[in-house]
């Protein structure tokens, strides 16, 4: 099977499954991925984003196969983290 038909198969569902699984270094049923399903794994996640994520996260790869990265002020948009909150020190 060429790649272009292994990515055009994969749903959201299996490439969250193997998102999961390269995150945890474990399949579902807990058993441990191999050095080469690992970075199998890791590319096909990779490969998909590249192609479908629409919604980049921090360290991710974005539509068109950028790597997304945000800066502070974004992350605390994102997070709702107003920076004109009082800061109270507890000792």
């Amino acid at each position: 099977m060429e790649l272009d038909e292994v990515l055009k198969a994969m749903t959201p569902d299996i490439y969250q499954r193997l998102a999961t699984a390269v995150e945890t270094g474990k399949w579902a049923d807990g058993v441990p991925l191999t050095p080469e399903q690992k970075e199998n794994s890791l590319q096909l996640v990779m490969l998909w984003q590249a192609r479908h994520n629409d919604n980049p996260q921090h360290m991710s790869v974005g539509k068109g196969g950028e790597m997304v990265t945000k800066s502070k002020k974004q992350l605390k948009e994102e997070f709702g983290i107003d920076d004109d909150l009082t800061k109270i020190r507890l000792q």
